[in-house]
């Protein structure tokens, strides 16, 4: 099997890092991809047919991805070439592509391996197109980013994205056995601290093995180590969070729907993740004062004001102060009553404005400030509300033609219980005033 630590000159006499000394050697060891490599999932009938489409893998850090490219490579006996888009520029593609079109001459395929795939530019990503067309390279691209918004369309049109998943507990403890037949022992850890070993690594299965390493360098002669001890030899792990790529997006969306859900405790907590990943408050402030019109709305009319003050707080204060109206907020629309009627009154508005749009008000709402507007008929039949019994004259506002449109349907939740009342009561008083008016 080719061997990216060849390069580096690390051979099968040289010490290896334990993730790389019990890498998977066959395509059914790889642990937590079973979706993919299983018999029935695409990975497993390629191999079966014994022919390979260009593929993008993607996934978090430390799931397998270089080493399921390695094992297809041999599966399907191509030529295994590997580059990373960290590295690697416009020349060095050139020169992969001129070996894969000789090989192919002579009859040998070659599988291209591209690490972190999504930091090639444009011009870069369009470059394979041509030769993963003919087939002079198969192409396994990885990454971590989402491709749909990382990687051309063109790109996406010839690969097949697969998704590899995070590793849960039951893959980590094969890790662990296979590292125990690695090193003729067992972990050196209490079942305590085989949890805590595994919570820690964050579905990253090359991160867990080097802690894994790490527990049986430090345990030495002293035995099992406890959960203190493990705790003094690991140190906690930084949050997972990219502010610029999908991460800013999913956590983002899951502070949003934990508010709509009505759960302060899971808005909190992804509040907290987001703050200690680095996210910009004022970019959480304004998506607050979002919610409070989309997900609140008039159901409790406070929770815009609290939002919007939450925002100009920060401002005054910064952090680290300035997370406690942000909280505050949080919490607040958390607990609110809620209601979208105001985002759908939104929506059924432009609609109809988008079908009506043509049509002018009605005459008698306009204003008639020249005497040729008044001998049109401008402002003619017009009823001034205040002069009413009721302030209300229920007259037509809609354009001629228009019948009435239900645009804002107030859920009945919250304030927005007396709205509805109140709407339902103008609304029996319009058509008894309009019905008044008809019978004269």
């Amino acid at each position: 099997m080719s061997d990216l630590f060849q390069a580096a000159g690390l051979d099968k006499s040289a010490p290896q890092p334990l993730a790389e000394a019990i890498r998977p050697q066959k395509l059914s060891e790889v642990v937590g991809q079973d979706h993919l490599i299983g018999a029935d999932g695409p990975l497993g009938r390629m191999i079966a047919s014994g022919r390979l489409s260009s593929v993008i893998l993607w996934g978090p850090p430390g799931v397998g991805k270089t080493t399921i490219a390695q094992l297809l490579a041999d599966g399907t006996g191509l030529h295994f070439e590997a580059l990373s888009a960290v590295f690697s520029g416009v020349k060095d593609l050139r020169t992969v592509f001129e070996k894969a079109e000789h090989r192919r001459s002579m009859g040998q395929g070659t599988l291209l391996f591209v690490d972190e795939i999504h930091r090639f530019n444009k011009a870069q990503q369009d470059s394979f197109l041509p030769y993963v067309e003919k087939g002079v390279v198969t192409l396994v691209g990885a990454t971590t980013e989402n491709p749909s918004f990382e990687l051309n369309g063109a790109l996406l049109s010839r690969c097949q994205v697969l998704v590899l998943e995070a590793l849960e507990r039951p893959s980590l403890d094969k890790l662990i056995a296979r590292a125990e037949a690695h090193m003729g022992e067992a972990l050196p850890l209490t079942p305590e601290g085989v949890d805590y070993l595994t919570g820690m690594a964050g579905g990253d299965g090359r991160y867990f093995l080097g802690m894994v390493e790490d527990v049986y360098r430090y345990a030495g002669n002293r035995g099992t180590l406890n959960l203190a001890q493990l705790k003094k030899l690991v140190t906690t792990r930084a949050a997972a969070y990219d502010k610029a790529g999908e991460g800013h997006y999913n956590l983002i969306s899951a502070l949003h729907k934990s508010i709509r859900g009505s759960d302060p405790d899971a808005a909190m907590y992804w509040l907290m993740r987001m703050l200690q990943g680095g996210e910009d408050p004022r970019y959480i402030a304004r998506r607050l004062v979002v919610i409070a019109s989309e997900d609140i709305g008039l159901a409790d009319p406070t929770a815009l004001m609290v939002a919007s003050e939450a925002a100009r707080a920060f401002e005054r204060l910064g952090m680290p102060e300035g997370e406690y109206p942000i909280a505050h907020a949080v919490i607040h629309l958390a607990t609110a009553p809620k209601s979208n009627a105001v985002k759908m009154a939104i929506q059924n508005a432009k609609l109809a404005a988008r079908e009506t749009g043509h049509l002018n008000p009605p005459k008698h709402i306009l204003n008639a400030p020249t005497d040729m507007m008044k001998d049109q008929g401008y402002g003619d039949g017009y009823i001034y509300d205040h002069d009413t019994e009721h302030t209300f004259s229920g007259q037509h506002y809609f354009p001629e033609g228009v019948g009435r449109l239900k645009i804002y349907d107030p859920k009945g939740d919250g304030r927005e219980k007396s709205i509805r009342e109140k709407l339902s009561y103008l609304e029996d008083l319009r058509d008894r005033l309009q019905n008044r008016r008809g019978s004269r």
